[in-house]
């Protein structure tokens, strides 16, 4: 395997015999080896036990089972998705093709984007930037995919204050970056790879912990219609909306179903519907210290919470 395994791409799961985790990615493993064989795909699906083979797995850096990487070329990516078939195909299917994708025309961008939620490109000829933006791909490609396109197949509404650049399409709009007010291309790419508003989970938030940002959550019953639990969603989203060039660099904004996951997180007693800010790094949380009733009370929140007064 060590030998032959540069000349394909392989798909590989690290497991040990005794992890219950392990058994259970089982079937879904065969299923996913099944989908990339049946879709042709040139990417071979793999297991291997780690404790067996423990100079390989530590060589591709595994500490914990199962783990999943796609091995292309010198390169190992770490799987840190859901532990479903059609997120695990997504994955391999993004990883093992092109780093940045070319969209020729108007109509593979309107596809394209229809299939995206957060879809970045980068437009122009060879630049520096365009050498960074490849740089930043090969990093964060196990995240997200990045396109490249000429400046005649954007859509009409766009306009580019200047070429080369690299923008994001989300929420219905775009945004492009600014090298001196957005600081380095790779923390960028990594805060706006999520939609404005998410409905957030307990993934959610592992995945957001690598964007420095605090989450600001209101946790409510889904199947719950009543006023107060609607109110402090619509008030969330319309923050997040309305207020994104104050507060997106620092919060990500969204609602969660149900208080379980949260209070064994925090190791609180929440009662929904409630709305909590928390720092997805170290598990520090802030409460509001009265009834968020309007926008205008949560933006007041937000900004306790950055001029340090927040409790």
């Amino acid at each position: 395997f060590k030998e032959n395994r540069k000349d394909d791409i392989w798909l590989v799961d690290f497991y040990a015999p005794w992890c219950g985790h392990c058994k259970k990615l089982e079937p879904v493993w065969n299923e996913v080896g099944i989908e990339m064989r049946n879709m042709g795909s040139p990417v071979k699906v793999g297991k291997m036990d780690a404790t067996s083979f423990s100079s390989i797995a530590s060589e591709f850096g595994v500490r914990g089972y199962p783990t999943i990487k796609l091995l292309k070329g010198d390169l190992a990516y770490n799987y840190r998705g859901p532990r479903t078939k059609d997120d695990i195909v997504e994955f391999a299917n993004r990883v093992a093709g092109p780093l940045i994708r070319p969209l020729p025309s108007q109509h593979m961008f309107e596809h394209v984007q229809k299939r995206h939620r957060v879809l970045f490109v980068y437009v122009g000829g060879e630049s520096p930037l365009k050498e960074k933006y490849i740089e930043v791909a090969s990093e964060l490609i196990v995240y997200t995919y990045f396109f490249s396109a000429s400046e005649d197949v954007l859509p009409e509404y766009v306009t580019l204050p200047e070429l080369p650049a690299v923008m994001v399409f989300k929420d219905g709009t775009y945004f492009v970056y600014d090298e001196y007010e957005d600081g380095d291309l790779s923390s960028w790419i990594n805060r706006e790879r999520f939609q404005g508003y998410l409905n957030v989970d307990g993934f959610t938030l592992y995945e957001l912990g690598d964007t420095g940002k605090l989450v600001a959550i209101a946790v409510i019953d889904d199947k719950n219609s009543s006023v107060e639990h609607t109110r402090l969603k619509s008030i969330i989203q319309d923050v997040a909306r309305d207020y994104r060039d104050h507060f997106h660099r620092d919060f990500q904004f969204g609602h969660m179903d149900g208080n379980d996951y949260i209070n064994s997180l925090l190791m609180d007693d929440l009662t929904i519907p409630t709305i909590v800010v928390l720092n997805t790094s170290n598990q520090q949380y802030f409460l509001p210290d009265r009834h968020i009733e309007s926008t205008e009370d949560m933006v007041q929140f937000i900004n306790n919470i950055l001029d340090g007064t927040a409790e």
